[in-house]
């Protein structure tokens, strides 16, 4: 079982979220859809070359962006990152991945 964690702008986190549901993550026993998620502040600046969804190149620019928290079971872990890339506004999606044991 792997936790995956991403950020997103609140235009995009419902869609987001159906993406990754539908590739099958956030199922844990006999409930899907399962997900925490929190509104904070991310910032990045875009550098030359760039195509960011808001902001422009060489400016910081600060964002309110959910952070989604949900686990997917290891065969799927793959194509769920991928709905999740395919998804999202942002030119470079951040995200973590990180493996889970079971106690």
């Amino acid at each position: 079982m792997f936790k995956l964690a991403f950020f997103v702008p609140d235009s995009h986190v419902e869609l987001v979220k159906s993406a990754v549901f539908a590739a099958g993550g956030g199922r844990i026993g006999a409930y899907d859809s399962c997900a925490w998620q929190v509104m904070g502040q991310g910032q990045f600046r875009p550098l030359a070359g760039s195509q960011p969804f808001c902001g422009q190149a060489d400016v910081v620019e600060k964002v309110e962006e959910w952070k989604v928290e949900l686990v997917v079971a290891d065969p799927l872990i793959a194509q769920v990152v991928q709905a999740l890339k395919l998804a999202h506004p942002y030119e470079t999606p951040a995200y973590e991945v990180w493996r889970l044991h079971e106690l």
